[in-house]
């Protein structure tokens, strides 16, 4: 199934390991030594050390795992751990940009705490950050040897309305749901996550475990107002959890069809099994799916052909020493050599036709007249639909000559052809 929400247990692991370990002191490894990068300078209390990201936004109340590798960003945070100076993520406009300006990111961003800093031994450093609340910048402070500027903190109320309360029920529902449809339990991973009562710790959870283009993850991050956030949550999570219930249905409509072939395949390897027992075996087996072949090669009707191999179906499952088995054999081999997609060019000359008839056949006149008024009509309209002419008389008297003399009038082949197995005595 397409993976429209992120898998959230590696996380889980974290938070709970983090849990379990902030009681007693805070988990992390210092980084390695580095020396100052610029003479160190008293920054004001709003400051903050920004480390831009690509097509990543942290949201609050969310913890991320998180690589940095880019010499501005390891210095940067090594200078913030030894200085003790907060850290703003923030997301890159273009991902391809490698040492972005001011200019190349968006102005609102997440204040982070570090659960967990690990330095990798190719230099790279291994983050678990907690979101804490969301910033705007004001100004940047410097942008050398790394990004580190003034912010606002972007405040937040939940409103105390009926109506929110009830928007954000829906939602936690609404996500337990998507959840089930993954086979996950929504509430079993908020429950690790007690601050998730909280409304808007709830709403940007779920925008965080949502797979949502970075503009959109972005979008939200940027609405301050707690209500409105929440209905472009809601409303985003009805999308996903439509297009889950489609993925699913297609996911069990495929098994059944698979399902059903595959029950089919068994049942016929069990008939040929108990048809050799009976000593009917590989014989009769070969001769059915010959019958087979030439159904469909004898280029049928679609209403014919879906008869002829319900017809070989029923064959199929009889016994050879059955009464109806040779009369249903004999009828699918009569279907099968009628010449459904053969036929000839029509020529229609009167008095060839006429010279025909006389030369083949002495007297009859009523019948050469009938047979030329038919040719007439056919003549003038080749688009009618023209009657069935049928010729009733004893054996002898002519009746199949007429018919080859109307072929050899026409240019067109002659086929005789008894039907319903009735006997032709002539």
């Amino acid at each position: 199934m397409t993976e429209l929400l992120r898998e959230p247990n590696f996380l889980l692991n974290h938070v709970r390991q983090w849990q379990q370990e902030s009681s007693s002191q805070q988990a992390f490894m210092e980084p390695r030594e580095s020396k100052p990068l610029r003479p160190e300078t008293e920054l004001p209390g709003d400051s903050l050390v920004i480390l831009p990201l690509r097509n990543t936004v942290v949201f609050p109340s969310t913890a991320v795992p998180l690589s940095f590798g880019r010499p501005a960003s390891t210095h940067a945070i090594q200078e913030a751990v030894r200085r003790k100076i907060a850290i703003g993520i923030i997301a890159q406009r273009d991902p391809k940009v490698d040492v972005p300006k001011p200019e190349d990111l968006y102005q609102v961003g997440t204040v982070v705490d570090v659960i967990r800093l690990v330095t990798a031994p190719d230099g790279q450093l291994q983050l678990l950050v907690q979101g804490r609340q969301r910033f705007k910048i004001l100004a940047y402070l410097q942008t050398e040897p790394f990004l580190v500027a003034r912010v606002f903190i972007l405040a937040e109320a939940a409103p105390k309305t009926k109506e929110f309360e009830a928007r954000i029920l829906h939602l936690r529902q609404e996500a337990q749901r998507a959840w089930s449809l993954l086979a996950g339990d929504m509430l079993g991973v908020t429950a690790s996550f007690p601050h998730l009562d909280d409304p808007s710790a709830l709403v940007d959870f779920v925008a965080s475990v949502l797979d949502l283009p970075l503009e959109e993850r972005q979008g939200i991050l940027e609405t301050a107002d707690l209500e409105k956030r929440a209905q472009m949550v809601s409303d985003k999570l009805a999308r996903h959890i439509e297009v889950l219930e489609l993925t699913k249905k297609i996911g069990t409509e495929t098994k059944d069809a698979m399902d059903k072939a595959q029950r089919e395949y068994i049942l016929r390897q069990q008939l040929k099994t108990i048809q050799k027992e009976l000593g009917e075996g590989e014989g009769k087996g070969a001769e059915i799916e010959e019958l087979r072949k030439n159904i469909h090669a004898a280029k049928m009707p679609p209403e014919v052909e879906k008869e002829a191999l319900k017809e070989l179906a029923r064959l199929e499952r009889m016994p050879e020493g059955a009464a109806e088995y040779s009369m249903v054999r004999t009828y699918l081999d009569w279907m099968i050599e009628l010449p459904w997609s053969m036929a000839t060019e029509e020529q229609i000359d009167l008095p060839k036709a006429r010279e025909v008839l006389d030369a083949d056949h002495h007297d009859l006149e009523k019948v050469k007249k009938r047979i030329l008024e038919f040719l007439a009509v056919r003549k003038l309209n080749p688009a009618g639909k023209s009657p069935i002419l049928c010729f009733v008389g004893p054996p002898g008297v002519g009746k199949t000559s007429v018919g080859q003399s109307i072929a050899r009038a026409t240019n067109r082949k002659f086929v005789r052809q008894s039907l319903g197995g009735v006997h032709d005595e002539a």
